[in-house]
């Protein structure tokens, strides 16, 4: 498991929203990195009602679900091209549990906070039909991440998991919204959630 690229702003471009430029333009990194609280030094956010802050400070999107969607689009989809911070090569993603922390290199911790969803601006930069629900249909929203310990990070680092917590609760399934009984599993294993992740599920978990 390892990172293929790190990624920041190239350039800001115009969008759809009234920030009018997005940062959702992001391009490969020579060197290493530094790591913060809000993420790669360099990188920039416009629409900080919706992106950005600590819990959503990187971005990671696995090369094997790249790959998938280049065969399903009939198109590349160069590093960087859904706005990722991180293409990573051999790790799961989508099935990694909320909650879980990963170590990047010898120095950057993280913790996996939250599903992309997807947005008018990601529909914008891809113009493709119906994106949103295609997306969202593919269930394969890579993953939001907190930085726990800063430092600086590079491609070919490799990457760790480092603890698991107690529940079933993958991004994809929490992308989902599906599962009631292990919605209830993870709010009382006491795992650290999001307040707007711990509302959907708590929504979910009454249902069941």
């Amino acid at each position: 498991m390892r990172v293929l690229t790190v990624n920041v702003v190239e350039k800001l471009i115009p969008g759809p929203k009234d920030t009018g430029f997005t940062a959702i333009d992001k391009r490969p990194q020579p060197g290493r990195v530094r790591v913060g609280e809000l993420g790669l030094a360099g990188d920039r956010v416009c629409d900080t009602e919706n992106h950005g802050g600590p819990d959503l400070a990187l971005y990671a999107y696995a090369e094997e679900d790249a790959n998938w969607w280049a065969a399903q689009l009939d198109r590349d989809i160069p590093t960087g091209l859904f706005g990722e911070n991180l293409r990573t090569e051999g790790l799961d993603i989508n099935g990694a549990l909320l909650g879980e922390v990963w170590r990047i290199g010898d120095e950057v911790e993280v913790m996996v906070r939250a599903p992309r969803i997807p947005c008018i601006t990601f529909q914008h930069r891809m113009q493709e039909p119906h994106w949103v629900k295609r997306f969202h249909q593919a269930g394969r929203p890579g993953a939001y991440l907190k930085v726990l310990r800063e430092g600086t990070i590079g491609a070919g680092d490799p990457i760790e998991i480092v603890s698991r917590p107690e529940h079933e609760v993958t991004i994809a399934l929490m992308f989902a919204e599906q599962d009631a009984p292990k919605m209830q599993q993870m709010l009382s294993s006491g795992v650290d959630l999001m307040e707007e992740l711990r509302d959907v599920a708590q929504r979910v978990a009454a249902r069941g």
